[in-house]
């Protein structure tokens, strides 16, 4: 690849770099470098100039839109978004669901199909969710017990979280949650999402359960967010539409993390 060539661009090239992250939020070096023809170093510069502009946030090989960029962000805003994946992502962790076991829920678009799976089911659960939407469609269920959590109430997420929250899911102890996440911090091997109150109701989940199962897309594992809520040594695994690339799948291994 023509470095120089690339150089000629540069302006140019960052400029087609915000465009991607505008529309999609997220960029790859080694997607990047194959669409300007230019080396992944190359790349990386770009991004740190960027970076340095208050653009981004440069992640685990690549980077996402910075904070101060008004990307949707509201799970009200992301139900449809990636919905394939999240169907099948929902599939596979309903597999792992047993008849009289209690779960525990969390605030993710995924777990809205999740519980959409259950509610047509003949399973018998006790189901703790701190979201609305997952509480409405499990009610329809008469076989499942569905409870709320109460606590502040978060219109941006139609659910609860915070400290009255936390002191709730604390009391019980769930065989099995499913934990959603804005991504992976693979430097730190942490699980992240975008804020403290969410990332301390997250945490108090995954200790209070046995067995704690992260659902989100695979694009995730090259993406974190600002707030470590476990690492990979609290989890159990990660359930997930496709396997990320060989060297993140060895990484989850060498840490006990299963993937699904």
């Amino acid at each position: 690849m023509d470095e120089e060539r690339g150089a000629m661009f540069t302006e140019e090239r960052q400029s087609a770099i915000e465009k991607c992250l505008r529309e999609n939020g997220k960029v790859k070096v080694k997607e990047l470098s194959e669409m300007f023809q230019v080396t992944e170093d190359c790349i990386r510069k770009d991004l740190k100039i960027l970076e340095n502009a208050g653009k981004l946030k440069r992640t685990y090989g690549g980077a996402i839109l910075s904070q101060d960029y008004p990307l949707k962000r509201d799970v009200v805003d992301r139900r449809q978004f990636n919905l394939d994946k999240k169907r099948t992502i929902a599939a596979k962790a309903f597999k792992l669901i047993k008849n009289n076991e209690t779960i525990f829920l969390d605030i993710s678009t995924t777990n809205i199909e999740l519980a959409k799976l259950l509610a047509t089911s003949n399973m018998r659960v006790v189901v703790v969710s701190n979201m609305i939407d997952i509480l409405q469609i499990l009610t329809t269920n008469p076989s499942i017990t569905a409870i709320g959590t109460g606590g502040t109430m978060y219109q941006t997420v139609n659910g609860f979280m915070g400290a009255a929250t936390i002191e709730v899911i604390k009391q019980y102890s769930f065989d099995r949650a499913f934990i959603g996440s804005c991504g992976v911090d693979m430097t730190d091997c942490a699980i992240t999402t975008l804020g403290v109150e969410d990332g301390l109701t997250k945490k108090a989940a995954v200790h209070s359960s046995r067995h704690k199962y992260v659902v989100m897309e695979r694009d995730k594992f090259y993406f974190n967010d600002s707030y470590k809520y476990a690492y990979f040594d609290d989890i159990s695994g990660i359930v997930t539409d496709e396997f990320p690339d060989d060297t993140i799948v060895s990484t989850l291994e060498r840490a006990g993390v299963k993937l699904f």
